[in-house]
This record gives structure tokens, C-alpha cells and sequence, in this order.
């Protein structure tokens, strides 16, 4: 089983840690800071430090399809995969993120969460990236995107502190109210469910990273806002570091 670190610190860059299985799809490693596509946030991206000093290149990682799998077990997706046949089990490496894609991706997904707090209706769709975020509502009504944008300046600037707690799956299922989305519900049966909190204004279930506090966030724009169906309003977002269009 991996030992996902970045469950309880999204700012760790690098660990240590020894391959524990390798086939054509990528490494797993026995512990890693990379997080495995999933919930809607993109997987990581980084380098193996190899122990000769050369680097594997990672262009995704991914959850672990494989029997037995838990939600933790990564695999880690080499840009070339014909430098799997540089390294084996038992090998030991330091998983180095990428750490200004991982830091985007942070950014928006408690942007995604900053949305739910301004707009308390079902989440039926989510896709969190280094260039986009786009959130799915189920919500009948037209919304008002100026009103949002304030609303997004106005909880970024006020500067909230975003932590984690735990739960087991049995208070969980005693508050079904706590989640949020339709098409992506949390893992049960591993004893526990990690909530993200945001200040007093959000409180529901996620797996994925986010940053600290709301003011790391900084230039967040509402790109589009789109009816995808009568039941299905889509929002946008960009991030604004002098970068995006």
C-alpha cells in the first residue's frame, strides 16, 4: 500500500521512497507526494531522482487499477516508457513534484470549493487542471456572473484558513448532507473520510490538495458560465498571473 503523503501535507515537494512494482502503465512506489488523478483534479507530474543522479521524467500519475488496489495506490506514468527498463523493484528514488503545476491545480480546486460555498445547490461535474477549472451545478436558475466574481474576490481577499479533518464512515453516512457531489462520492470502507474546512463557510468531503488559506489563491476569474442542460449551469475558471488569456 502507498503511503500517499500529500493527504495531510499538499506542500510536501519530495520523499524518499523504494519501488514496490512496475509494469507498461508506470512505478509504484511504497510511499509518494504525487497525487493520482481523481475527484476531478488532474494527477501530478515531477521526476524519479534515480540513485546514479538521472531522472524519469513523470507526465501523469494515476490511481492503481490492479486487485487489491486501495484509493491511495499510485502509478506513476513516465513521460517515455522506455525508462521503465532503467529501474526495478526494490530501487530507491526521491519523487520530486512539479511543483508550480501541482501549486495551480491546488489553487483551483479550493476555488471549486470557494463556488459551492456561494452557490449551495449539487456539484453533478468537476475537472480541475493547470489551465482551467470548470464546476458542474445542478441548479435551474440562471446565475448571476458578476454577483459570483464578487463573491469569489470577496472570500479569496478575507483570507480563510482551509483545513483537514477526519471522520469515520459511519458519521459520514449519518450526515449525507455533507456531500456535495453527484458523480463522485468519497471511498468508504477504509474507516475514515478526509473533509477539507474552510473557515465557517465550507465543510464537505475531498480527497484532493488545496492550499491553506484563501488569500494564496489570488487572481481568479470567472471565464464563462454555461448552460449545459436544463438541470446543468458550468463555470469556468482562469487563474490570472499574467499567463492566461
Amino acid at each position: 500500500m502507498t503511503r500517499a503523503l500529500f493527504r495531510t501535507d499538499a506542500y510536501r515537494t519530495e520523499c524518499e521512497a523504494r519501488i514496490t512494482a512496475l509494469d507498461e502503465q508506470g512505478i509504484e512506489l511504497d510511499c509518494t507526494v504525487f497525487y493520482p488523478l481523481g475527484g476531478g483534479q488532474a494527477g501530478d507530474r515531477g521526476h524519479l531522482l534515480l540513485g546514479d543522479g538521472s531522472r524519469i521524467a513523470i507526465g501523469d500519475t494515476r490511481k492503481a487499477r490492479r486487485e487489491g488496489a486501495t484509493p491511495d495506490d499510485a502509478v506513476h506514468v513516465p513521460v517515455d516508457t522506455a525508462d521503465l527498463a532503467r529501474v526495478r523493484a526494490g530501487d530507491r528514488v526521491t519523487a520530486m513534484l512539479d511543483w508550480a503545476y501541482r501549486h495551480r491545480l491546488m489553487r483551483f480546486h479550493t476555488t471549486t470549493h470557494l463556488l459551492c460555498a456561494l452557490i449551495p445547490q449539487p456539484v453533478n461535474g468537476c475537472s480541475i487542471t493547470a489551465d482551467y477549472a470548470r464546476i458542474d451545478f445542478d441548479i435551474v436558475e440562471p446565475l448571476d456572473r458578476d454577483a459570483l466574481q464578487a463573491g469569489l474576490e470577496r472570500l479569496v481577499a478575507a483570507g480563510h484558513p482551509c483545513t483537514l479533518e477526519w471522520i469515520t464512515d459511519d458519521e459520514l453516512l449519518a450526515n449525507p448532507e455533507m456531500v456535495r457531489t453527484m458523480s463522485v462520492k468519497p471511498p468508504l470502507g477504509f474507516g475514515r473520510v478526509r473533509l477539507l474546512r474552510i473557515g465557517d463557510i465550507d465543510l464537505q468531503p475531498c480527497g484532493g490538495t488545496h492550499v491553506a488559506n484563501t488569500r494564496e489563491i489570488g487572481a481568479v476569474r470567472i471565464a464563462k458560465i454555461e448552460k449545459k442542460s436544463a438541470r446543468t449551469r458550468r463555470i469556468t475558471l482562469r487563474i490570472d498571473d499574467g499567463e492566461d488569456s
